[in-house]
């Protein structure tokens, strides 16, 4: 699965935060001068890296049957 600190590196990969309860998103605190991403913009991405993942599900399959 795409957690949420895979999508905000995805969307900045210098930020600099933490995140107090992976549940919810509104529990992240950015640090080091890091421009906050707004939440709907973290959930967009999310859901976007999501179905590229599923998308990509044959390739995984096939890999598997078919080892090099």
């Amino acid at each position: 699965m795409i957690d949420t600190i895979k999508t905000i590196l995805t969307i900045n990969p210098k930020a600099s935060f933490n995140i107090i309860n992976e549940n919810n998103i509104e529990t992240i605190v950015w640090q080091n001068g890091t421009t906050p991403i707004p939440a709907n913009e973290i959930l967009a991405k999310q859901q976007e890296l999501i179905a590229e993942y599923n998308a990509k599900q044959y390739q995984r399959d096939r890999a598997k049957a078919y080892p090099s």
